[in-house]
């Protein structure tokens, strides 16, 4: 009898049905917070599991890396083909304060530069910022066609290829080392014509015009490849001050409280 009840119990167990929980009520929304090196400040939210038991939800969002449009972050559509990574460095209540990370370029901006009977020419660099950064940057153009040319292709010669590629690393060297992170990223990603084209491209285009015409000149991507020690106060800095991850601190106060009158006896 003993065992016939035991099999009852077993049954029993087995039809019960697990609650279903929404896996969202677990999790809490965060504020990202860009540098002040972009116009939108507010770039947007993410969610993290909430914190429980030993796992800290800051844990998880401490380091994480964001991709953004710079169309979104500039309020400029022409340069929605930039895509901006930005990584979490401080969290500071529901706020957190990102860094620049890294910039590239969409895949159907890039495919749609590279046509037939055009020559395409790379070239990178690794460079070191005044504030200790060490970075990558990739430089992309075309050869163009030049005024009352008759002849279908624009293919450039080796030797014009190298010293094109030659005037790349100048220019991007050049650029770089004189510079902050801050001021690096508003070269790579500000707009001097209305193609978008960046100020570092722009300069590679007009110094390579005497070797060959280029054409869809473009800063193709920015790699940060080491970074300093991590400093608070540079990052509240970049974000404009200790009230960067919160808008109250400082704002004045109400005083509620009011002094009772002097008695005249006990």
């Amino acid at each position: 009898m003993a065992v016939g009840k035991n099999k009852r119990l077993s049954k029993g167990k087995k039809g019960l049905k697990k609650k279903v929980v929404d896996p969202f009520t677990r999790k809490d929304w965060y504020d990202i917070k860009a540098p002040s090196m972009f116009e939108v400040r507010q770039a947007g939210k993410t969610l993290v599991n909430r914190t429980q038991g030993l796992r800290n939800a800051n844990d998880s969002l401490d380091g994480r890396v964001l991709e953004l449009s710079l169309g979104d972050l500039a309020k400029d559509e022409t340069r929605a083909f930039r895509k901006i990574q930005l990584k979490v460095d401080e969290i500071q209540g529901k706020n957190l304060l990102t860094n620049f990370y890294g910039m590239d370029m969409t895949t159907d901006k890039l495919r749609s530069m590279v046509k037939k009977w055009q020559t395409l020419i790379e070239a990178f660099v690794d460079v070191k910022t005044t504030d200790g950064y060490l970075v990558r940057i990739f430089t992309v153009a075309f050869t163009s066609r030049r005024r009352n040319q008759v002849k279908k292709t624009t293919y450039a010669q080796s030797a014009q290829i190298r010293q094109i590629r030659k005037k790349m690393f100048e220019i991007m060297s050049e650029e770089a080392v004189v510079c902050d992170l801050k001021e690096l990223v508003a070269k790579v990603t500000s707009s001097a014509s209305a193609s978008a084209q960046d100020s570092i491209a722009v300069r590679i285009e007009k110094a390579c015009h005497g070797i060959y015409p280029l054409q869809n000149t473009y800063t193709r991507k920015v790699k940060i490849l080491k970074a300093p020690k991590f400093d608070v106060s540079a990052l509240l800095a970049l974000h404009g001050g200790a009230s960067a991850g919160d808008s109250d601190v400082g704002a004045k106060i109400s005083k509620e409280f009011v002094e009772p009158p002097v008695l005249t006896s006990v």
